[in-house]
């Protein structure tokens, strides 16, 4: 059985009936859109965030409808986030597949991703779920502050590691945060436990990020060395900007012009890696991932031992442990 199979295990029947609904959500009656949206449910990932939903609804008891809003409303607002996102990035892949711009241009990869929104929007309005329409759209709106700041803060190359942690938070853990939170609202727990939920998905999130970060400096199997793909589209990541605070003067100018000018030199890109290596960034950067993992795990110790809580714990050691 896979890893992702045993973590599923509490909340399978909550999957399938989650994927109905979900297919059911996008249903459209044209023809170009509905073509668009089979191939949207086709190429499905592993659907961490409605597992994080569902697992932490059955923290709290059984699984009720509000949980299955909750799910189907996050997938909606992400997937809508991801084809925007492919959009700005010029990316003509989506996990190994060809991505909605790569097959149907820009325009109406925009319209699609709008579709998505309004859809998600709509099923909370429709079920009255006005509670969690506010903590999916509070997500969705840091979610877009998190992609700005990180443009306006690239264009300069100044960020510290505070800033990082910032675009982090709203980019990335928002989300995650969102999911667990909305599992814990729709169980209709205490407002402490909710909260509670919310920070344990922001340090889940953040450690997630940080695994991603890591990716760019390990060997990738198909072409044997690092990738490099960060640095060549002038992100600054947590390893990076260690060494930056960590080396000589030469070797910090070096890294900025390199990053700043010469990005797209495989050699400079190399060296860059080299010296994030030599100067222990990605230990550093480890290290963190590693002490918010442990402060995640930390806030379910208080609560009652099940089978939900376990694959909740497995989902977090599978974000850190993942290989891609």
């Amino acid at each position: 059985m896979s890893e992702i199979k045993k973590i599923k295990k509490p909340i399978v029947d909550e999957m399938n009936v989650f994927e109905d609904k979900f297919k059911t959500s996008l249903k459209t009656r044209v023809p170009l859109l509905d073509k668009i949206m089979h191939y949207i449910i086709k190429r499905k990932g592993k659907q961490m965030r409605p597992m994080f939903v569902f697992l932490t609804a059955k923290l709290f008891g059984s699984t009720k409808e509000s949980a299955y809003t909750a799910a189907s409303l996050i997938e909606l607002l992400h997937t809508a986030t991801l084809v925007h996102d492919d959009v700005i990035d010029e990316a003509n892949f989506r996990r190994g597949v060809f991505s909605i711009n790569a097959l149907w241009k820009n325009k109406i990869s925009v319209l699609v991703g709008d579709f998505l929104l309004s859809r998600g929007l709509l099923l909370a309005v429709e079920k009255e779920e006005f509670n969690l329409l506010k903590i999916v759209s509070k997500a969705v709106k840091e979610m877009s502050e998190g992609e700005l700041l990180q443009i306006e803060k690239t264009r300069k190359l100044n960020i510290t590691e505070e800033i990082y942690f910032e675009i982090i938070r709203k980019k990335t853990a928002t989300l995650i945060s969102a999911c667990c939170e909305s599992g814990a609202a729709s169980a209709k727990t205490s407002e402490k436990n909710i909260e509670l939920m919310r920070i344990f998905g922001e340090k889940v999130g953040l450690a997630f990020q940080i695994k991603d970060d890591l990716f760019d400096y390990t060997q990738n199997p198909l072409i044997g060395k690092p990738t490099g793909l960060d640095i060549r589209e002038k992100k600054m990541t947590l390893p990076l900007i260690f060494t930056l605070n960590k080396v000589e003067k030469k070797e910090k100018d070096f890294i900025i012009n390199t990053i700043k000018n010469d990005s797209k030199n495989s050699k400079k890109v190399q060296q860059i890696i080299n010296l994030v290596k030599e100067n222990k960034g990605l230990e550093f950067a480890e290290n963190k991932m590693i002490d918010l993992y442990n402060e995640a795990i930390e806030l379910l110790s208080d609560f009652e031992e099940n089978d939900a809580k376990q694959s909740l714990i497995q989902l977090v050691n599978y974000v850190i442990k993942r290989k891609r």
